[in-house]
């Protein structure tokens, strides 16, 4: 979204769960979503995660931005992400160890995603810090569902099972929490998704008009 001085904080949120979604409408970021979804705790804590470092580097840029060179600024952008990160991976190393062991490598690697280095350059450099703030809210949220939506459907399917806990007694489909699975259940609810976008969210725009 380009920068502007009326902004509805609302809609900078919402766009980043539903018009802008990182997994299911840009297609950004898709190695977390493969690799730690196979359990919801899983899901959710990286979520959790990238929604922290999301909504703190968009603070942190907007404050900055009038003191940032355009010429130094994606190294810049790139050591305030990877400060967050580290902060994140400390302190989810702390309080969560036993899931840490089976996520860490992929904390670390919230450093390397396109859709937070991109919010940073497209918005946070751009704006005041609560609509900043509002856009990482958004972009954040967004991801933290799509992830918790493809480990649920996972979980569930792949282990019989939610949060670690049995759920259903019926034999699970075990290719669901196998890589494969996982490119299957994103493609599957990809599709949805936008499915429900052209079916009814942008019929119900263009009725408007």
């Amino acid at each position: 979204m380009a920068h502007t001085d009326k902004v509805s904080y609302w809609e900078l949120i919402t766009n980043g769960i539903v018009k802008e979604n990182t997994i299911f409408k840009l297609a950004l970021s898709l190695c977390p979503s493969i690799a730690v979804t196979s359990g919801l705790k899983n899901g959710v804590l990286m979520g959790a995660a990238v929604l922290f470092v999301q909504v703190m580097v968009n603070i942190t840029i907007s404050l900055m931005r009038k003191f940032i060179h355009p010429k130094v600024r994606l190294p810049i952008f790139m050591l305030v992400i990877s400060g967050w990160v580290t902060v994140t991976d400390m302190s989810m190393a702390a309080a969560v160890p036993d899931v840490y062991k089976q996520m860490g490598l992929y904390i670390q690697l919230i450093v390397a995603f396109a859709s937070i280095l991109a919010r940073a350059e497209m918005f946070a450099s751009k704006n005041k810090i609560a609509p900043s703030m509002a856009d990482g809210i958004g972009m954040g949220i967004g991801f933290l569902f799509a992830l918790t939506v493809i480990s649920f459907f996972r979980e569930l399917i792949g282990k019989g099972s939610l949060w670690g806990m049995p759920i259903v007694d019926a034999k699970p489909l075990l290719i669901m929490i196998l890589p494969a699975g996982g490119f299957f259940a994103v493609g599957i609810l990809m599709a949805f998704f936008n499915w429900i976008d052209i079916k009814f969210l942008k019929k119900g725009v263009s009725a408007s008009h």
